[in-house]
């Protein structure tokens, strides 16, 4: 669970136990929820100017847990809120977690002083750390997706409070390997087999420090192993830079991961790719820019309902040409979102204000289309 809760350094088992209280008791008075939320924010230490948020949050997904029926739920189901909200398994696994904490020596809170070295930058501590206790390094995370400490190195899919990545995170990195860490351990993340090469190659925080292809280098320089699907990973979630790096690396690329990164000879010697993997290589391919491939694609029969929203995102004008050539519709909404183009359009000049120019221009085509 990314989205963790922190534990505040002064929090005990008491607290969180009068804090499933009032889910329960919330839960059969629905108006003190924002209440109860607000106060769950508050112990987390969330900074003020994020509290509202994250307290709406909370209550939000306590909704989707416990809809309101008139009558308090059971204790232990409140308790397993809590429990989940900080990213345990069960309320048991947390309770022995929050015990933990209050043993200054204890493994667990050695590990939890660790990962905030790690993600704070501090060298110097987290080196005293692992030469003290030198096992420290094979030491896995209680919260369910039991990292080790060279996940948190990647800033994705630990405690989202921890997805941070300082500028000394190649040293850190090198400094954990070189202390013995398993550079293909799997974590439980995203539903398990996640090593810290994926982890990295996917996350967004190492590529905005300008450090994402350093650290990349470094893990496969120690043995890290590019997995069946980690392009194709890369590209769901917007790495275009990692997914070519991994593929030059040698990884093996399907139909879809070709067309992602421009590779029109691979593409080439595919025989008769099923309408999906078409459809997707076709939204790869507007979504990064590649003409020649969303030529040849369409050439071959390719449709793709959110093409035209990739494109128009990029913005990538001749894409968006080529599209409205094909009379591609306007009004066709993607899958997960449900809007149209125009919509899109309409957002990306909001958040993506230094691009707007680009983004006038697209909404001009489209327009001329309409």
């Amino acid at each position: 669970m990314s989205d963790a809760l922190p534990i505040s350094p002064r929090s005990n088992l008491e607290q969180y136990k009068k804090l499933a209280k009032d889910f329960q008791q919330a839960s059969a008075n629905p108006t003190e929820l924002d209440k109860v939320a607000t106060r769950a924010a508050n112990g987390a230490k969330i900074p003020p100017k994020l509290l509202k948020h994250e307290a709406a949050r909370i209550e939000n997904r306590w909704r989707q847990f416990k809809p309101a029926g008139g009558t308090a739920c059971k204790l232990t189901e409140a308790q397993f809120f809590v429990a989940r909200q900080h990213g345990f398994a069960s309320w048991p696994k947390f309770a022995s977690h929050l015990r933990a904490l209050s043993i200054e020596d204890s493994p667990i809170a050695i590990f939890e002083t660790a990962a905030d070295a790690i993600v704070k930058g501090e060298q110097t501590s987290l080196r005293r750390l692992l030469a003290k206790h030198p096992q420290l390094v094979h030491a896995r995370s209680t919260r369910d997706h039991r990292s080790t400490l060279l996940h948190y190195v990647s800033a994705n899919g630990i405690e989202d409070f921890r997805q941070k990545t300082p500028k000394n995170i190649v040293q850190i990195t090198g400094l954990l390997l070189d202390s013995g860490a398993e550079v293909n351990a799997e974590s439980d993340a995203y539903g398990g087999h996640s090593t810290t090469l994926n982890l990295t190659a996917t996350s967004c925080h190492p590529e905005q420090a300008g450090v994402q292809l350093e650290l990349l280098e470094l893990l496969l320089d120690h043995g890290a192993e590019v997995g069946h699907k980690d392009v194709l990973g890369c590209l769901n979630n917007g790495r275009a830079q990692a997914a070519e790096f991994l593929a030059g690396q040698g990884a093996p690329l399907s139909f879809e991961e070709a067309a992602g990164i421009g590779r029109l000879d691979l593409l080439q010697t595919f025989k008769k790719p099923t309408k999906a993997q078409l459809s997707k290589a076709l939204s790869l391919a507007c979504q990064f820019g590649k003409t020649e491939v969303a030529h040849h694609l369409l050439d071959q029969g390719a449709t793709a309902k959110n093409a035209l929203h990739w494109a128009v995102w990029g913005p990538h004008l001749d894409i968006v040409k080529l599209l409205l050539s094909k009379a591609t519709p306007l009004d066709v909404k993607d899958d997960q979102h449900h809007a149209t183009p125009l919509e899109w359009i309409a957002y990306a000049q909001q958040s993506e204000p230094a691009r707007r120019a680009a983004y006038d221009e697209v909404l001009k085509l489209l327009k001329a289309s309409s």
